[in-house]
């Protein structure tokens, strides 16, 4: 018989420790002959990044020392760490910022020694058959802006190949070795807004002949990939979709014209969501209808779906005949390493993380769509909670936690997730938006945010929280909303602008727009110009900190003491302005966090004190054993 308790107070399974100990993420993946290659993060291991190995034979290694981080920090959030080909293994180190090649378990520089350490960084490589690795190199001066570039590294020697823009990524060499494509773009577009993508001859002396192939201001390429055949294939989205079209070196065509993503928000090098098959196919992966699907593209252009129970697919490589590999995820499949043999349509898993917990605590997601602002449709997946060992009271409705994504772009979908499972089985529902500006539903609903960053995804999440109240799903009293970095901005500014929500979380999150253009990296710089203007009065108007004052809801903020993104100041001011204004609040650091948090350690007790917090909010004493929160301005401290 399932015990009558009030959701929330339901005892679980899944404890905090279990939602990371023994958890591992799948950074980055490449394949070389019978080599596989992956990048595993650990917060076990403070978060660092192990290189990993599984030869032709199957047998799986790390090949890296325990005190190696193959990570890099080219524009702060990295990718591109790992490079491989001819036999040859390439990380970037995340204490120096050097490449270092990898054989035998030993790691040797191949760059030079920074003028100052972690001073220049470099990251999306490749190796041609000469010797030469291509790369973006981003080097910081003692004042100013950092200079980003395409280079050549050739016998601990480093030569400049492509300069003078402001951003530069996927420097691509052709098979034959002669030709370089690569994209570039300039300030104040991402590039997701507009990037151009550009081919050259490989010369003794440089680049030759160069032309720009695709690209602009106003159009977004992704991936460029050079095909078996010579052709050089991408992903643009200039039709409003990021479909894949083709250059064969004097026009460009379409491959598919379907109203579906190929691409995503490029926040970090090395991205791949295509890779090419024998026979001129193209395995690829793409969103439709809040999931992503992978489909087999013929010469022709026609497309065969490929059934799996999976919800996203990423890092995708292939071996250029049948095999594929890939981080995937699935609403009842933890996150893994997948391979994937087209023609005889199987799938295993290389390397998984455990099932969090039985079956029966696996929630059915739901993916939502619901009315918004200005007539406009938004997109969510919700969870209902779910504990075979409890019901809750007659009558009585979950509380709602509403987890809003980062970047603004990113993009949610159904998955099995032991830190949504932690709350699903006390009783909470959740809910993930993908409010205006989030990627997977083309470009249109993408720049839906632009000029409407603090309203646009405020109202979205506020409007996709009543529908569910309204539905009869959740309890429309008790609906609190939490997110990470521009996540947490999008919380805290719902705090501010809105009355949805009985309190919130911010996590590393935005406060003073002015102060992140002043002290943010130069990747996202000049991120505001599209999504608020440059006019310093209407950022203090967006700005959750300038208008605290509405804040009347109790709020926990979660930061990182080592964040260069969203420096600890911003978290300093808005807990000072709640402190002000009388308004509860509870202010938690970590040292040696920045930009996320990777330590087991510190992911545990976040965790443990958002629940702790909810549960004074709402009057309840969580189940288990959780530490006490204090909060300032409430009684009790």
């Amino acid at each position: 018989m399932a015990i009558i308790a009030p959701y929330g107070t339901w005892s679980s399974p899944i404890d905090a420790a279990d939602a990371v100990a023994g958890l591992i993420g799948f950074a980055e993946v490449a394949v070389d002959g019978e080599w596989l290659y992956w990048l595993e993060t650990r917060p076990s291991e403070a978060g660092r990044q192990a290189l990993v190995g599984r030869d032709g034979s199957g047998s799986i290694a790390d090949l890296t020392s325990p005190d190696f981080n193959a990570r890099t920090r080219v524009h702060e959030y990295g990718g591109g760490s790992l490079t491989v080909g001819g036999g040859r293994v390439v990380v970037s180190g995340f204490t120096d910022q050097r490449l270092y090649e990898v054989a035998d378990g030993h790691a040797t520089p191949i760059t030079p020694e920074p003028p100052r350490p972690a001073s220049e960084r470099y990251a999306d490589g490749r190796i041609l058959a000469d010797g030469r690795l291509v790369c973006v190199r981003e080097s910081h001066p003692t004042e100013g802006e950092a200079t980003n570039e395409v280079v050549s590294v050739l016998d601990g020697s480093v030569s400049v190949l492509a300069t003078g823009r402001d951003f530069y990524a996927a420097p691509r060499p052709s098979p034959a070795g002669d030709r370089l494509a690569w994209l570039e773009w300039d300030h104040p577009s991402m590039p997701w807004d507009g990037t151009e993508l550009w081919v050259a001859d490989i010369g003794g002396e440089g680049l030759l002949n160069q032309q720009r192939v695709a690209g602009g201001p106003d159009e977004s390429v992704f991936q460029p990939e050079w095909a078996p055949d010579g052709s050089l294939v991408f992903a643009t989205d200039r039709t409003g979709w990021w479909n894949l079209h083709r250059w064969d070196g004097s026009a460009v065509s379409s491959i598919l014209e379907t109203e579906t993503d190929f691409g995503d928000a490029a926040w970090v090098f090395g991205r791949t969501t295509f890779g090419f098959l024998a026979n001129g196919r193209i395995l690829a992966g793409m969103w439709k209808d809040g999931i992503h699907r992978l489909g087999v593209i013929d010469p022709d252009g026609t497309i065969e779906m490929l059934p799996d129970e999976l919800t996203s697919h990423e890092r995708l490589v292939t071996d250029g005949v049948s095999r594929a590999w890939f981080v995937g995820a699935g609403p009842a499949t933890p996150t893994g390493l997948f391979q994937l043999d087209v023609d005889r349509r199987s799938m295993t898993a290389v390397r998984s993380n455990p099932l969090p917990a039985p079956s029966s605590f696996i929630p059915a997601p739901r993916i939502i769509s619901f009315p918004t602002g200005e007539g406009a449709q938004a997109h969510a997946v919700f969870y209902p909670p779910a504990n075979p060992g409890f019901q809750a009271p007659s009558g009585e409705l979950p509380p709602l936690i509403v987890e809003v994504h980062g970047g603004p772009t990113s993009h949610v979908y159904p998955r099995l997730s032991a830190g949504i499972l932690y709350w699903t089985s006390r009783g909470f529902a959740m809910v993930d938006v993908n409010y205006r500006g989030s990627t997977g539903y083309g470009r249109r609903f993408r720049q839906a945010l632009n000029g409407n960053w603090g309203i646009a995804d405020v109202e979205d999440c506020q409007a996709v929280a009543r529908h569910l109240a309204e539905q009869g799903e959740v309890d429309g009293a008790r609906m609190v909303i939490t997110g990470g970095s521009a996540g947490g901005f999008t919380a805290l500014a719902a705090l501010a602008f809105g009355d949805a929500f009985s309190a919130g979380a911010s996590y590393f999150g935005i406060a003073d727009i002015e102060l992140l253009v002043a002290h943010t990296h130069k990747f996202e710089s000049r991120y505001v110009d599209s999504m608020i203007g440059n006019d310093p009065e209407e950022m203090r108007r967006r700005s959750p900190l300038y208008s605290a004052d509405r804040i009347t809801v109790p709020v926990i903020l979660f930061q990182g003491l080592e964040d260069q993104v969203v420096p600890p100041e911003q978290a300093e001011a808005i807990a000072a302005a709640l402190e002000a204004n009388g308004v509860p609040y509870a202010h938690i650091t970590y040292e040696g966090e920045d930009h996320g948090f990777r330590k087991a350690e510190n992911i545990v007790h976040s965790l443990e004190s958002e629940l702790g917090f909810y549960g004074r909010v709402f009057g309840f004493r969580p189940a288990g054993d959780i530490p006490a929160v204090a909060v300032v301005g409430m009684p009790g401290g």
